[in-house]
């Protein structure tokens, strides 16, 4: 499917459980990529499937099997009712992440629930999507998969830094693209704000209003992650047996949790990022004004926070791409990145 320009819709639901992300986006091939956001909405998860969602980790395959027909269902719906309340849209194909379920790379399993073959006849469109599967079974992460888009649509930076469920980086070294999962972000902010009846702590309001548990903090920055090297990535299951656990067990108000907790993701960012350079921030983290100003304190660095559109929806923007680059047969797969065997074309292709 080679073509110089691509109507495609992008979908990305992530661990922070904000809702569904749909861009339709147009890509345009000249000497370099080019895109144009013509329009995108989250679609808020209702209550019965955030509770689902939130539990995926702890049950079996079988359980989760069931649960992805659902939600392959519930996908398609909702994809069907986006594009009928837009009747002008020109869709080439959908490319959708689907949402994590299970990542254990090092056992060889990732598992995205929404890529079942269904969703195409549901759409009666061409979907691309399962991103992550064929990288694990070359021997790599699965993840990340956004490098390559950040390689190829924002070459400007010297970083790129997204601020979701994690904080994942992405650069360019001797050549190669290098990124990685930085740390946990909203994933575990959300779940304290929870606690105190929001869904997210606005612009870092009550964070700013707690004080560091310096004991707490070095705990944190502690753990072996942050010094292995790349490739290496988190999942869920990995806050809950490392993170939570040291969080509730300091004996901090929540307030002190979520101060203390900025300042751990802002080190361990800045700790990625050189003096001087210029870095792309985007993800829902990006609207954290605390965070952003813990960020600042720590390095000279410029950092820049794009249009809304691009803030928040980079990802469905990037596996947008992915999908475009797997129908043209080309890479969209860094082993640099995931520690693959090689560099591949990675995915699925469903035709209605």
């Amino acid at each position: 499917m080679i073509k110089s320009q691509y109507n495609v819709i992008g979908v990305m639901s992530g661990t922070s459980l904000d809702g569904i992300d749909i861009a339709h986006v147009t890509f345009y091939k000249a000497s370099e990529w080019q895109f144009k956001i013509n329009h995108a909405i989250t679609v808020a998860y209702s209550d019965d499937w955030n509770l689902i969602l939130k539990d995926l980790v702890t049950l079996d395959v079988d359980e989760i099997q069931n649960i992805d027909i659902s939600y392959t269902e519930y996908l398609a719906t909702i994809l069907n009712d986006y594009i009928n309340s837009i009747p002008e849209l020109t869709v080439d194909f959908i490319s959708s992440h689907g949402h994590t379920a299970l990542h254990q790379p090092a056992k060889q399993i990732t598992y995205q629930i929404g890529n079942l073959p269904i969703l195409s006849k549901l759409l009666g469109r061409t979907v691309v999507c399962d991103f992550r599967v064929q990288d694990v079974k070359l021997g790599g992460q699965g993840a990340p998969l956004v490098p390559i888009g950040d390689r190829l649509l924002f070459p400007e930076y010297d970083a790129c830094i997204n601020l979701g469920g994690f904080a994942n980086t992405s650069f360019e070294r001797n050549g190669n693209r290098i990124a990685f999962d930085i740390c946990p972000v909203n994933i575990v902010l959300n779940y304290y704000a929870e606690q105190l009846g929001k869904s997210f702590d606005d612009e870092g309001q009550i964070a700013r209003k707690g004080k560091t548990n310096t004991k707490l903090l070095n705990q944190l920055n502690d753990h072996s992650y942050y010094r292995a090297e790349p490739p290496k990535s988190l999942g869920l299951e990995w806050v809950k047996e490392h993170v939570f656990p040291v969080l509730d067990q300091s004996g901090s108000s929540i307030q002190d949790i979520l101060c203390t907790y900025v300042e751990h993701i802002s080190i361990q960012i800045s700790e990625t990022i050189a003096n001087g350079s210029k870095v792309i921030i985007t993800g829902g983290g990006a609207f954290n004004t605390y965070l952003l100003e813990c960020l600042s304190k720590l390095k000279s660095v410029n950092y820049i926070v794009p249009s809304n559109s691009v803030v928040n929806y980079k990802e469905a923007l990037i596996f947008g791409l992915l999908g475009v680059l797997k129908l043209r047969g080309e890479i969209n797969c860094l082993s640099s990145v995931t520690g693959a065997r090689h560099d591949h074309s990675s995915g699925v292709i469903y035709y209605p």
